[in-house]
């Protein structure tokens, strides 16, 4: 469970990107948080594997106060979160099995990390990923050589691999085309149904938003004006969330 008591989060410029965010996400749910560009969506979810971190209240997770994670506690914390990025964040120049294997770097001893030493076992949990993507028939091609779509699996498969509980997106479809987001977003569905890994995704498509998730989080200037199923977001929600301009600062 992702527990949010009264937390904030101002950068050093002065910027409040979070106020008042009080937020309880159960294990397995599938939630989208959705917003204005600069309305904090990003904030918030980095706030959970604390690539930021909040400046007020308290942020728990299975009970665990992430703040007070450092060092050697805040890494194996890190493990049972997946991180999936708008611009996959892969080693393009090298082999798609090699970018999965990097899920396992973090607990190899330095001189293994160092050589790229992977023990047999390593291999196959890598190669379950990329089955369970659907794309084990790129084990061995270069990451560069493949579609936008078969980077995002790549990143997906990386993430499968460390095992984790949670899945944190930051607008993961934003640079596919229609039909490739759809796919993606096909993948995060089934990753939530049949592994029970609690997803949640920061998406700028409403229309997506509204079609795979079953919660949505609605957030404008840093605040959450709207909670609850997707299924009873109308127009007056959206515009609640909508209304106004922000300039894009979280």
């Amino acid at each position: 469970m992702i527990e949010f008591k009264e937390v904030a989060k101002r950068y050093p410029n002065g910027y409040e990107a979070l106020r008042h965010i009080n937020l309880t996400i159960e294990q397995g749910e599938f939630v989208a948080i959705i917003g204005l560009s600069g309305a904090g969506k990003s904030t918030l979810i980095r706030t959970i594997n604390r690539m930021h971190d909040i400046t007020q209240g308290e942020l728990t997770v299975d009970g665990t106060n992430v703040m007070s994670l450092h060092g050697k506690s805040l890494r194996k914390f890190r493990r049972k979160i997946g991180m999936i990025f708008q611009s996959f964040n892969l080693i393009t120049r090298t082999t798609v099995i090699k970018n999965v294997l990097t899920a396992f770097v973090p607990d190899l001893p330095w001189w293994r990390a160092a050589f790229g030493i992977f023990t047999k076992d390593e291999k196959l949990k890598a190669l379950e990923a990329l089955d369970q993507m659907g794309i084990l028939d790129k084990a061995f091609v270069r990451a560069d050589q493949l579609s936008g779509g078969q980077q995002q699996r790549v990143a997906l498969a990386r993430t499968l691999a460390q095992n984790p509980q949670i899945i944190l997106a930051d607008e993961p479809v934003a640079s596919l085309d229609p039909v490739t987001a759809k796919q993606v977003m096909d993948d995060f569905q089934r990753i939530n149904r049949d592994m029970h890994i609690t997803v949640l995704i920061n998406i700028h498509h409403v229309e997506l938003a509204l079609q795979y998730a079953t919660r949505v989080v609605g957030i404008r200037a840093g605040e959450i004006v709207y909670d609850g199923p997707a299924s009873q977001v109308d127009q007056a929600v959206l515009d609640s969330i909508y209304q106004g301009k922000q300039e894009e600062s979280a």
